[in-house]
């Protein structure tokens, strides 16, 4: 497949970018160091293999020995990694599925959460530092309106299912009103009867 080593060297940049530069994340690094995360993707056709070592990390599409641990999930799952909190949750979910060694997600996890992101930076030497931030800030301020708009949305639907829950009726008033009604056929079935008695005669 032509593009295996475009996706891999592009995914390679990105995480030596932001994972691999800073001296303050080297303790949460040491975690990681001489083992290999295997991320299997639904929407890709080949795996993502993750090989830390001291000086970078390594991302294959092919890897020749055991994974330390596998992770399968999908890749609308992947920003939601970034908080350590939802790991649990994912897994419990079925949204993620962790095979071998959990602390080696938990760790590359930790460490995604302790590295700031920051797209100025990756573009800084193509476009230079000012457009960069630019172009920075204008990610930001679409990402935070987005945001925004999603959670106006999320209340906006909890509002209505509240709603709708508080006019709906309650398993009881349902139970009764099914009482009531078996109540009211039974005495109609009765009258039917007593009329056909009194038509006999």
């Amino acid at each position: 497949m032509p593009f295996k080593p475009l996706v891999t060297a592009g995914i390679e940049t990105a995480l030596n970018a932001f994972l691999w530069r800073e001296r303050a994340l080297k303790p949460a690094r040491q975690k990681l160091l001489n083992r290999v995360l295997r991320v299997e993707l639904k929407e890709f056709p080949f795996p993502v293999v993750l090989a830390f070592s001291e000086q970078q990390i390594d991302v294959l599409a092919a890897w020749e020995g055991d994974a330390d641990c596998t992770v399968i999930t999908r890749t609308g799952v992947l920003p939601q990694l970034r908080n350590r909190q939802q790991l649990t949750a994912l897994i419990r979910s079925g949204d993620l599925e962790v095979q071998g060694d959990i602390q080696v997600v938990q760790n590359f996890v930790a460490l995604a959460d302790l590295a700031e992101f920051d797209p100025a930076e990756l573009l800084a030497p193509y476009t230079g530092d000012i457009a960069a931030e630019g172009v920075s800030k204008a990610l930001r301020a679409s990402t935070s309106f987005f945001r925004q708009g999603f959670q106006r949305q999320q209340r906006y639907a909890a509002e209505v299912l509240t709603e709708e829950w508080r006019l709906a009726p309650g398993s009881l008033e349902v139970a009764w009103f099914a009482e009531e009604t078996a109540a009211v056929e039974r005495a109609v079935e009765a009258l039917a009867k007593r009329l056909d008695k009194l038509e006999d005669k």
